[in-house]
């Protein structure tokens, strides 16, 4: 694990050395999660987070076809018959 040294600077906004932003892929106006555990801060980008949810859910998702399309094709029926 490589430490490197921040700033907390004017209204509490925290300096990202430059190496771990570059590092983590993160540009002005990206959006982080921020995680705190005891005396200590993870950081960490939003995508990843959604990344990481994205592929606990990928196995209840239909092989073939999109749910929505699915529903939306259930709803056209039942309107149709009335």
């Amino acid at each position: 694990m490589t430490i490197l040294r921040g700033k907390v600077i004017a209204g509490g906004r925290i300096a990202l050395p430059a190496d771990i932003r570059r590092s983590l892929g993160l540009q002005n106006g990206d959006t982080v999660l921020f995680e705190v555990n005891g005396d200590e801060v993870r950081i960490r980008p939003a995508r990843s987070a959604l990344r990481r949810v994205q592929e606990r859910l990928r196995a209840f998702a239909p092989k073939e076809g999109l749910v929505s399309e699915e529903l939306i094709a259930e709803r056209r029926a039942e309107a149709a018959r009335d």
